[in-house]
């Protein structure tokens, strides 16, 4: 008869700690997911690793989802099981790993909080006539209006802005360049930004569109931290980020034209899975769409 599962567990735990010397908190982790396993071998009246088969993996696998584990959580479940069983290999207590075939169900990924078409226009139309006020309205225009990252405001010099055709043109991901449209508010904002941008002493020194106080490029912290401070001032319910307008953007367009193609170009992703992902429509409009267009939708009257 083999050895017990739990002295291999322990001897696999002194592996992880003395041989491979991971942190305790690793090695927490892993003793906290295995000790899922042995207790449902112990339920099981499974005493030993070579009774363990891939059907068992999957029925622990199952039970533990039923519980409430949610698809990262047994996600890194199963790779500190594969872990385990490659030691195990090495160790010739199994003659195969049977966790090898077996999935964790993919996690779904969590979009980011978006603003309706009300609180998007709010949070815009901050007040304010002082040199930081005009700034901080054209960057939250920008971000509506053209839906650009973080990176690419910060980075956006004199030169990229075409007010004659209201363009502004941007530096992406993987140093891609793309021609975004600036909405008429936005363009407004910036053109009232950039007669103010000359007050300061510095702004003949820098090409940069938006300066920090001291006249320098903004950094993206100093961004985000304004828009943090504009947040609790127009009283929105909860923090609005850079990441979060542009979601806005997108979601808003997306909903208003249906059309994947264009949001996807705006936005500057390479695949349109991507922006599957990132953008959704909500229930109600899938829903209007579908009524309106489809034949079989429109429902009869009672009385017909």
């Amino acid at each position: 008869m083999g050895r017990p599962l739990a002295d291999q567990l322990t001897q696999f735990e002194e592996h992880l700690r003395s041989e491979r010397r991971l942190s305790p908190h690793t090695v927490d982790s892993y003793r906290r997911d295995l000790g899922k396993l042995l207790k449902w071998c112990n339920r099981q009246q499974l005493d030993t690793l070579s009774e363990l088969n891939t059907q068992h993996i999957r029925l622990c696998l199952s039970e533990l989802h039923r519980q409430g584990l949610g698809g990262r959580s047994l996600q890194r479940w199963m790779s500190s099981l594969r872990t385990f069983f490659t030691y195990a290999l090495k160790q010739r207590w199994v003659g195969a790993d049977p966790s090898a075939a077996v999935s964790a169900p993919k996690s779904t990924k969590k979009l980011p909080r978006t603003l309706d078409v009300d609180q998007a226009t709010q949070f815009v139309t901050a007040s304010g006539d002082s040199w930081v006020a005009y700034r901080d309205r054209a960057m939250v225009e920008l971000f509506y209006s053209s839906g650009l990252r973080l990176s690419e405001l910060t980075s956006l010099d004199l030169r990229d802005i075409d007010f004659a055709d209201r363009l502004v043109r941007v530096t992406g991901k993987g140093g891609k360049n793309r021609q975004v449209p600036i909405g008429s508010h936005a363009a407004r904002a910036l053109q009232q930004w950039l007669g103010r941008r000359r007050e300061h002493p510095q702004s003949a020194h820098t090409n940069a569109v938006f300066l920090s106080s001291r006249g320098n490029r903004i950094a993206p912290r100093t961004v985000q931290e304004r828009l943090r401070l504009l947040s609790q001032q127009q009283d929105m319910q909860g923090r609005v980020s850079p990441h979060m307008l542009r979601h806005s953007f997108a979601s808003h367009l997306l909903e208003s034209s249906g059309d994947l193609r264009a949001v996807q170009e705006l936005l500057g992703h390479a695949n349109l899975s991507t922006t599957q992902i990132y953008t959704h429509l909500d229930f109600q409009h899938l829903s209007k769409i579908y009524d309106r267009a489809h034949p079989r939708a429109k429902r009869k009257d009672d009385g017909d």
